[in-house]
């Protein structure tokens, strides 16, 4: 009898700039050939929700989305302070992964300006190196979590005959002024911006390498014009229950 590998919670996030003349392009990241999960294909940054994500400290560090509020979203069989952990965890792996941190000053100034931008990559060492935690690096650094920067966007889990499973919820952010991301990291052999149309293409030609689900918010997205306005249709910036209900995301 095959028994059915529970999903575990997951976040990614669809990092996106706009583009010159016209247009905007999403941020897409290469995982390395060795990973069993995506090893080889082009996909967002993002990774699993841990408990550390939903712990009251973590909690505290949040700003821009109540725990009533994420969970309205993502669906009441989640705890409030569970719902709250998959954008915690978004904004947590986005910066493991490729520098990026969505956050803001305990006064609410956006974040990223002068010795405090300088000091970021000693703490994203530190953090990768288990020498730091992200909840210290953001009580140290009076910053907290802007969750309202991201929109959630899609709902995924890999299918039930799959060994290693993952139930993971979409955002869309934009990419804060004056940050910019990491090329390579642990978890990333190569990125690259692409316009979604871009994208598409490249992976028509098998050129880039994608599960569904990747391929499938390129196609969304694709049929808007600006950046702006995905961010105002899927509420970056403000608050907005959507369902929930996920796609299953076919056997590779």
């Amino acid at each position: 009898m095959n028994t059915q590998v529970k999903a575990r919670p997951a976040a990614t996030v669809i990092l996106m700039r706009a583009a010159e003349p016209k247009g905007f392009e999403v941020f897409l990241t290469r995982r390395p050939d060795s990973m069993p999960f995506l090893g080889g294909r082009y996909c967002y940054p993002g990774g699993s929700v841990i408990k550390a994500d939903c712990a009251p400290p973590a909690i505290a560090r949040c700003t821009g989305l109540s725990p009533d509020q994420a969970q309205k979203i993502v669906g009441a069989h989640f705890s409030p302070r569970q719902a709250l952990g998959f954008w915690v965890a978004a904004i947590r792996e986005l910066f493991e992964e490729v520098g990026i941190l969505l956050a803001v000053h305990d006064s609410g100034e956006r974040f990223l300006t002068g010795a405090q931008a300088r000091k970021m990559p000693a703490m994203h060492d530190a953090l990768l190196n288990n020498s730091l935690s992200f909840n210290s690096l953001l009580e140290s650094e009076e910053l907290r979590c802007d969750l309202a920067s991201l929109g959630y966007f899609s709902h995924w889990q890999t299918p039930s005959q799959v060994s290693q499973r993952f139930d993971t919820r979409f955002f869309v952010a934009a990419l804060p002024p004056e940050q910019i991301p990491l090329e390579s990291s642990y978890e990333v052999t190569h990125s690259l911006w692409l316009a979604p149309e871009r994208a598409m293409q490249l992976h028509e030609r098998g050129q880039l390498p994608m599960i569904f689900p990747t391929f499938t918010s390129l196609r969304t997205l694709a049929d808007f014009e600006t950046l702006e306005s995905v961010l105002k249709e899927f509420h970056a910036g403000t608050v907005t229950p959507v369902s929930s209900k996920p796609s299953t995301l076919p056997k590779q």
